[in-house]
């Protein structure tokens, strides 16, 4: 298979690697706008995969109709850029007959890819949005619990963060993704099942403490985005359904803190003689003051609550000191480039749009994540009234 990345930063770079290693792709194409970035990316992947399948090609996303040429010679693609390309990148994807998966992170913009979806069918394309870490391998096992305990559940609930290994004050956190989805998280709000009814409720809101053993304790709020489509796909199935960020203590009043300030807004202010939005500004200060190369660890807890059993997929990952890949990038990257391999091998043979949670085979996912030195812990036990027993860390 010949497949496609757009964008070359870190997540473009680990999905490009793990397609490179994989003996079912024959060429991997590594596209991007900044021509630095991407010849050290491509040079730095060839170099790790051990093989030369890697080539870079200037490409921006925002040129569409580039892009549609270039989707015209490849099996498949898959968006590594910032959210609000995805709703045109589809588009030119069902056009040149490419399957698509992207990474996602907004509503709005998912929802208008699968506004695309019988476009996408009568092509023969399919169309993945919000592949990654959550949503993305969270949805996928969100569903796989859903079907294990019989199609119906109280509750669904997902817990995840990047978090690293050595937090600093005051954010004790680091940039592990791309600023504009991170923001985005924190701005939007956030979709959730409650009573069985589908809500929207205010983002950086709801916090609860999690426990991960080998971790302090951390904090658990509400952010836009990650629960993606589940809240429609198990309306009438699950009573209650959320997804929740973790980070450590500290960080949600901060965060929380310059949200109510309006400094997240995109809404621009005259400042003298200057027009800037207080969403920009904010961008470049979070990229500067929570930039940093320490190593990460990722953590992703699913649990169904059926009555009193809990049962739950686990997920903990750490830094590869080896390939140098972050666990964000090893957890987002890898399970998106999964998804699409395997939309073009036809190991998942829905064409349209794709709901991970539906569409996406959970034994084979599982199996694929694991070869890649992913392990996704299962457990299921009955609380007796009591609340769920906290993560192992690994």
């Amino acid at each position: 298979m010949r497949l496609l990345v757009i964008g070359a930063g870190m997540m473009g770079s680990a999905a490009a690697y793990d397609m490179a290693v994989q003996p079912e792709v024959e060429s991997v194409t590594l596209a991007d706008s900044d021509k630095k970035r991407l010849a050290e990316a491509a040079k730095r992947v060839n170099k790790l995969a051990g093989a030369n399948k890697v080539r870079g090609l200037a490409l921006d996303a925002a040129r569409v109709g580039e892009v549609r040429k270039q989707m015209k010679r490849h099996d498949g693609a898959l968006s590594c850029v910032p959210y609000f390309f995805n709703a045109k990148l589809s588009k030119a994807a069902i056009e040149a007959g490419c399957h698509f998966a992207d990474l996602g992170g907004n509503n709005t913009v998912v929802k208008q890819e699968f506004e695309l979806a019988k476009k996408a069918a009568k092509k023969g394309v399919a169309i993945a949005p919000d592949c990654g870490l959550s949503p993305g391998m969270a949805s996928v096992l969100a569903g796989e619990l859903i079907r294990r305990v019989g199609g119906k559940a109280d509750a669904l609930k997902i817990y995840v963060g990047g978090l690293p290994q050595s937090p600093q004050p005051p954010f004790h956190y680091q940039l592990v993704f791309s600023v504009e989805g991170l923001i985005n998280e924190y701005v939007e709000p956030a979709k959730i099942l409650r009573g069985g009814r589908i809500a929207t409720i205010e983002p950086l809101s709801e916090p609860e403490t999690f426990d991960v053993e080998g971790l302090p304790r951390l904090e658990a709020f509400h952010t836009s985005g990650g629960a993606s489509t589940l809240p429609e796909t198990f309306q009438g199935q699950v009573g209650e359904c959320f997804e929740k960020t973790l980070r450590y203590p500290g960080h949600l009043p901060l965060v929380r803190g310059l949200y109510d300030l309006g400094l997240f807004s995109s809404e621009k202010r005259k400042i003298g003689k200057v027009e800037i939005a207080p969403r920009a500004l904010a961008s470049s200060l979070i990229s500067e003051k929570m930039a940093g190369a320490g190593p990460d660890l990722v953590v992703l807890r699913v649990e169904a609550h059926a009555g009193p059993q809990i049962s739950s997929f686990t997920v903990f990952d750490r830094y590869d000191p080896k390939t140098k890949l972050t666990a964000m990038m090893r957890t987002t990257a890898w399970p998106a480039s999964i998804v699409l391999q395997m939309m073009v091998s036809g190991e998942i043979p829905k064409r349209g749009g794709v709901r991970q949670e539906r569409d996406v085979p959970a034994g084979r996912f599982l199996a694929a994540m694991a070869a890649r030195g992913i392990e996704v812990k299962f457990s299921a036990e009955s609380t007796g009234g009591k609340t769920a027993p906290p993560v192992q860390a690994v």
